[in-house]
């Protein structure tokens, strides 16, 4: 009797090998522009707490003085709002307007943001809307 000397090896052929990682590849080139839109949503979600606070407390402003703030800092803390200094470290309030009429509240980022300075949201009054970094309409 003979015995079969041969044995089958088990794996995969270096064209399966291929084909997967040409599929892993696709995937992740389809997933990265999603995970980096939600990821800038994720940052902007901060400031845009924080506009709605300040806006706000804006009104509270208004209704007490008859005329809108013109500075965040100067005019709303601490009477009015109290934003964290973990925040201030990373977005810049201003108020476009103030005094007659207030248009917009603007965060414009500052170093202290990961995603790195320079990166503005804006909360239009008369729309109620918010447009800029994080949203789609940037």
């Amino acid at each position: 009797m003979k015995q079969n000397l041969k044995t089958r090896e088990s794996g995969f052929t270096l064209i399966e090998v291929l084909v997967v990682v040409i599929i892993v590849a696709i995937l992740a080139a389809v997933a990265f522009p999603i995970y980096q839109n939600y990821v800038k949503g994720a940052y902007a979600s901060d400031a845009q707490s924080a506009i709605g606070s300040i806006y706000n407390a804006a009104q509270m402003y208004y209704q007490d003085m008859g005329e809108w703030p013109t500075d965040v800092r100067g005019d709303l803390e601490p009477k009015y709002i109290s934003i964290k200094e973990a925040t201030h470290s990373q977005w810049e309030f201003t108020m476009v307007g103030g005094g007659e009429d207030l248009t917009q509240v603007n965060a414009m980022s500052k170093e202290g943001m990961k995603q790195g300075a320079g990166k503005e949201v804006r909360y239009m009054v008369a729309t109620g809307k918010f447009e800029g970094y994080g949203f789609e309409d940037e």
